[in-house]
């Protein structure tokens, strides 16, 4: 069965087909780089190094472009707040996301533009529309996107001009033709940096959000894109501006395809500074380890909303603790096997990533194939345990040390595992309460159950 993805822009499963024969072009919106990332950009950026890793484990060479942000009203305040250079924070924040990602597994794109370095190319771009009668300059300044004289805006949200307009809100500007109307240059305010290098007909300003990934875009992987990816917020108004832009100025489909990953929803709650259950990355690595974090989120489907909690990743570590403890057992040896793509649990996994990517159901093949490994001690069946493993970005490291380094649960962890086992049992989910117990004895953690309730010792 051949890849196929779903398809924001047609909201259906498509049979995927690069433009140019084994070779994809992805594109997806990376940071604004003015704090630390948060957990919505871990599963971002982790749910499309699945992806990629997959196009490559399918056979396709892969040009990966994620950006970043360097320059926009979020980044100046808070420069202005900490009282440094924007150059000095975002090299900081720049440094602080590559240790983050690396941290959790995600290999490099294959280029990673800084707006900053892109402006002429976002100015040639605007001075096409304008050309075009698709941008406007303003009284006030700045260089506007008529998006009623694109007849296709709104096409990726699904929804008409007048229902985004009555959904907006974006304070209505008296420059403005439409309030929906983006900015492409924002004229500079005296307060407001405005590079020397970006003098234009447009006068001293800097480019607006959504051109610069039209133009980055376009400079490095060409007019038309296979796929195009980014996190379900940025579907309106990024997404569907860039689409109008990049349109607008070639005249030609900007991408084939777009992906967009889910939400990440703390305790069932979206996550929200406002709601004080924000957490960054660094946060979160300061209790789990990365890899149960990537795995956390791995099982899930990238579409799908994610909630995090503490017993959720608690879970997700005790999970990746059964899939270590299988290649423990039987040393797959080093280096990685080449997959047999015909054998049963192989090609199991290669139809269910090949349907949009479910890793949900991948990772229950690498379960199953734990299980065998368990029963038959096969260093064949451990080797592809672990090169399956590598198609997620997961089994890499070295089983006894990824063992002892879990094996010291703190208080808190050993209470989750507690309360989890004491709610399976209300549920009369004895097979669950028994996996916990004997979860918990396989790293020294002995349970005693009294009228009063349970507590623990360590195994002498």
């Amino acid at each position: 069965m051949s890849l196929r993805i779903y398809n924001t822009l047609t909201r259906d499963l498509q049979a995927f087909s690069p433009i140019e024969p084994g070779h994809v072009r992805m594109y997806v919106c990376g940071m604004t780089v003015y704090d630390l990332c948060h957990l919505g950009h871990a599963r971002s950026m982790v749910a499309f190094d699945v992806v990629q890793r997959w196009l490559r484990a399918s056979g396709f060479s892969v040009t990966y472009v994620r950006n970043i942000t360097d320059i926009d009203d979020k980044i100046i305040r808070r420069a202005v707040e900490n009282g440094e250079s924007i150059r000095s924070l975002t090299d900081r924040m720049v440094d602080a996301l590559h240790q983050d990602a690396d941290a959790l597994g995600v290999q490099r794109p294959t280029h990673e533009p800084r707006a900053t370095d892109y402006v002429p190319q976002m100015l040639s771009m605007i001075s096409t529309l304008e050309q075009k009668g698709l941008a406007y300059r303003a009284a006030s300044g700045d260089v506007n996107y008529a998006v009623r004289k694109f007849p296709n805006y709104g096409q990726l949200s699904g929804k008409s001009l007048d229902e985004l307009r009555s959904g907006e809100r974006v304070a209505v500007n008296d420059g403005k033709d439409d309030p929906l109307d983006p900015v492409l240059w924002k004229s500079a305010k005296p307060t407001e940096p405005a590079d020397a290098k970006w003098d234009s007909e447009f006068g001293p300003g800097r480019p607006g959000w959504h051109i610069e990934c039209s133009a980055m875009a376009c400079s490095l992987l060409g007019e038309t894109l296979d796929i195009h990816g980014g996190g379900a917020d940025l579907q309106f108004p990024h997404h569907e501006t860039e689409i109008a832009q990049s349109e607008g100025a070639t005249g030609q489909t900007f991408a084939r395809t777009w992906m967009h990953n889910g939400f990440i929803n703390v305790d069932n709650e979206k996550m929200s500074k406002s709601l004080g259950n924000f957490f960054t990355i660094r946060e979160v690595l300061k209790v789990f380890d990365a890899e149960t974090i990537r795995f956390f989120v791995v099982r899930a489907h990238y579409r799908s909303p994610l909630n995090y909690s503490d017993a959720h990743l608690q879970d997700a570590r005790n999970a990746l603790r059964r899939l270590y403890t299988a290649l423990d057992a039987v040393a797959p040896g080093e280096g990685l096997a080449d997959i047999d793509w015909s054998t049963p649990h192989a090609a199991r996994f290669k139809a269910v990533m090949d349907e949009d990517f479910g890793t949900p159901e991948a990772v229950a093949v690498l379960f199953d194939l734990a299980t065998e490994v368990n029963k038959t001690r096969s260093t064949e069946l451990a080797a592809q345990l672990k090169a399956l493993g590598a198609c997620l970005g997961l089994l890499q490291g070295d089983p006894k040390a990824f063992l002892q380094a879990g094996s010291s649960l703190d208080e808190a962890a050993i209470q989750v595992l507690i309360a989890q086992r004491a709610e399976a049992k209300k549920a009369k989910n004895f097979a669950e309460a028994d996996r916990i117990r004997q979860e918990l004895l396989a790293q020294g953690i002995v349970l005693k159950d009294s009228a009063a309730g349970t507590t623990w010792e360590a195994a002498q």
